[in-house]
């Protein structure tokens, strides 16, 4: 039984900011007593969901997460032919389900909550339901009857159910995540350099002095990056009410969107159109484990065949160590010629639908 499915990346990033810390530069990590680049588990999961492969795999299957629930059930309500102050009322009244209300917010005219909420489209469908029922003169229930009216535990919300949710007031109705992600760090040593530049005045005249307009500086890094990500079948399946079908479509394309999606930051500057140049995919009953111990020792010389070399006799020695940590495996090798992403997605989709 395939309980397991465990993805590792390698991928190439050239001089980039994919990622940025509060100082705007890239962000780093220090692995094995060396100083490395990361780019963090937030900022991959973000990218992986905005990106065209899941937005169009799992269309009617995706969720927000937003502050601004109550001004789309408000919009709502307005298209319907609802009046300005009852739609706003009866808006600000089911918004308070997905979290506190933002006063300052409120004062300028809107209607959203203090957090962030992950609303699924059927709570949101619910909600939106329930407000027009207000308007209709319909009397709601009391908050907490009206959470268990809209809040699910679990619905056809594929990336709620891959990665989870909070709601800090209703701790009922959060949602364990059933993928998880790393953050990804360069597999050898790598240092945030500095990039000095200046922008010319384009109407400046030759009288004028020949300084620049303006001049500034940033970060950027590069280099091989290691990913791990895995899925645990069951949770998803659960978290999905048991619909394998899509439960298989959401690893499927997690699978390939953690291959060829990467966090936006900087890209105009930079161009980091990059996609993984191998991955090894893996499905089975034991307990994961990352590989990144394989780059505890910094790689050197050939950055990339050696990352793929360090990766692959770690795996071995952990089997030799523990056992075979897993029933079955898939490889890409861009480099080598060996597999492809399509291969790759079949095995993770066969591992979710085989029991």
């Amino acid at each position: 039984m395939s309980r397991f499915v465990q993805l590792h990346y390698l991928t190439v990033y050239p001089p980039s900011n994919p990622n940025r810390d509060d100082q705007g530069r890239p962000k780093s990590a220090v692995f094995g007593g060396q100083p490395r680049l990361r780019i963090s588990s937030q900022s991959i999961k973000r990218a992986a969901r905005i990106s065209d492969v899941m937005q169009q795999a799992l269309q009617g299957h995706m969720g927000a997460r937003t502050q601004r629930i109550g001004e789309v059930i408000e919009q709502a309500l307005k298209d319907a032919g609802a009046e300005g102050d009852a739609a706003r009322d009866a808006a600000k009244q089911i918004a308070d389900v997905f979290g506190k209300l933002d006063a300052e917010a409120e004062k300028k005219g809107h209607v959203r909550t203090r957090q962030l909420a992950f609303v699924s489209p059927q709570e949101q469908a619910l909600a939106t339901e329930l407000a027009q029922k207000a308007i209709a003169g319909e009397p709601l229930p009391a908050n907490a009857e009206l959470k268990k009216m809209v809040l699910r535990t679990a619905d056809g919300a594929a990336d709620i159910a891959m990665f989870g949710r909070m709601l800090a007031d209703d701790p009922d109705f959060n949602r364990e995540a059933a993928v998880q992600v790393s953050h990804a760090i360069t597999t050898h040593r790598a240092l945030v350099e500095d990039d000095f530049y200046t922008a010319v005045d384009d109407l400046k005249t030759a009288a004028e002095d020949a300084g620049a307009g303006f001049v500034g500086d940033a970060g950027f890094g590069s280099g091989v990056y290691y990913l791990y990500a895995c899925i645990d079948r069951d949770l998803l399946l659960e978290n999905l009410e048991g619909d394998r079908d899509l439960a298989a479509r959401a690893a499927e394309a997690l699978a390939e969107a953690l291959a060829v999606s990467t966090p936006s930051g900087k890209r105009n500057s930079f161009a980091h159109q990059t996609r993984a140049g191998f991955i090894r995919a893996e499905r089975g009953a034991q307990q994961p484990r990352s590989l990144a111990g394989a780059f505890f020792q910094p790689v050197e010389g050939a950055l990339m065949a050696g990352s793929v070399a360090a990766l692959q006799q770690m795996a071995e020695r952990m089997d030799q160590a523990y056992g075979p940590c897993a029933e079955a495996n898939a490889l890409m090798d861009v480099e080598q010629g060996i597999g492809s992403l399509a291969e790759i997605k079949a095995f993770v989709r066969g591992a979710v639908l085989d029991d």
